[in-house]
């Protein structure tokens, strides 16, 4: 939602993070976007260049078999997902848009990591264009504040 009351998050440091992204190539343009502005985003926020691994896989639901073996690395405090799902004509932007959302979430649980999930789920190119740019810093913010938090909890 547009100028969603988030409340007041934590002060966001990530330099002393590792995160990792994983980017879905289908919608290449917007995924890009999505992509350029959670790196720059995320080194906004103190996390190094070095420290920052950016993945493709082919599409939506390529992005949590990548997220998982990168999980199962455990070299990584935050994962990122990133991707967009553009509504079509028949049931399959539901499938994808529902079993990409499920598997990100399962191996975010499984594997104890936090992902940020900025994968697109929109009705056409125009609100995913609207919504690319913010939603990547978000996924950062996320992550980085994720990445923290779970710090914190251990």
């Amino acid at each position: 939602m547009k100028n969603a009351d988030r409340g007041v998050a934590a002060e966001l440091d990530g330099s002393d993070l590792r995160v990792a992204i994983v980017q879905a190539r289908f919608n290449a343009a917007i995924t890009e976007q999505l992509a350029s502005s959670c790196i720059a985003e995320l080194e906004a926020l103190g996390v190094l260049a070095k420290h920052i691994k950016h993945v493709t896989v082919p599409g939506a639901l390529e992005v949590a078999l990548a997220l998982q073996a990168l999980a199962e690395q455990k070299d990584h405090d935050a994962l990122i997902a990133l991707g967009c799902i553009i509504r079509g004509e028949t049931y399959h932007f539901e499938l994808v848009a529902n079993e990409s959302g499920a598997a990100v979430t399962r191996v975010s649980l499984e594997h104890g990591v936090p992902i940020a999930n900025a994968i697109l789920t929109v009705e056409n190119e125009a609100q995913a264009w609207a919504r690319a740019d913010e939603k990547g810093r978000d996924a950062a913010r996320v992550a980085v504040e994720m990445a923290n938090l779970m710090e914190d909890l251990s």
